[in-house]
């Protein structure tokens, strides 16, 4: 989505959820602004993502939630199209 991002990862219980959130947005920032270079001037040393996220576990169902993450775009661009107001 152009603001946000869904993703299903599976990390191992060694790995605490606040860590691993760390690294990805900083190891994805890093790479998006190295892409991007533009970005950096227009960011500069203020934070390039969201400081906060959201997690929830999954369980049995991970198959419904993948579902979703799929459909997500067209189920946004059909909200889009009812709430635009002529």
């Amino acid at each position: 989505m152009p603001d946000h991002v869904h993703m299903l990862v599976s990390i191992p219980p060694k790995i605490s959820v606040s860590s691993f959130m760390g690294y990805l947005k900083g190891k994805s920032a890093l790479m998006m602004l190295d892409k991007h270079v533009n970005l950096k001037y227009k960011f500069g040393n203020r934070h390039f993502l969201a400081e906060g996220y959201y997690v929830s576990t999954v369980g049995l169902n991970e198959q419904t939630i993948a579902k979703y993450i799929r459909e997500q775009e067209q189920h946004d661009i059909a909200m889009d199209k009812l709430s635009v107001k002529e």
